[in-house]
């Protein structure tokens, strides 16, 4: 089964960046969507980030609390997921999780036609990492 492991995270000052990765147990993340999540405790875990290359070219998506501050990208021949995390905030303090999911699909005619990262629900991830934690100081 594929397996997910996040590293990256610790203790920053406000303003400050950290870079997280989401490494994988496969060589083979072209046909996944791979998303970011966290969670801060007593609430909700939160999806802020996705990326997938199923359409054919990399697809990402931001929530508006990231939005400008964060970055996902892949490597692949490392089967690496990364989030480049910039202008760190306390609130953006949680525990950080990795998740992947097969792809949506749909049909237009006789076509197939992926969605990239088209739902953000936690339901819709099959795979998850342990987490690591970022705690970022006023």
């Amino acid at each position: 089964q594929l397996q997910l492991v996040e590293s990256g995270g610790g203790l920053v000052q406000s303003g400050g960046s950290l870079r997280l990765s989401c490494a994988t147990s496969t060589g083979t993340l072209d046909w996944l969507d791979i998303a970011w999540f966290r969670q801060v405790q007593g609430e909700e875990r939160e999806s802020i980030s996705c990326i997938s290359s199923s359409s054919g070219e990399d697809s990402t998506n931001y929530a508006d609390s990231v939005k400008g501050r964060f970055m996902i990208f892949r490597d692949n021949a490392k089967s690496t997921v990364y989030l480049q995390m910039n202008s760190l905030k306390p609130e953006d303090t949680a525990v950080y999780t990795c998740a992947a999911a097969r792809p949506a699909v749909t049909y237009i005619g006789d076509r197939q036609v992926f969605l990239p990262c088209a739902d953000h629900r936690e339901s819709y991830y099959d795979y998850w990492g342990q987490g690591t934690a970022v705690t970022v100081s006023s």
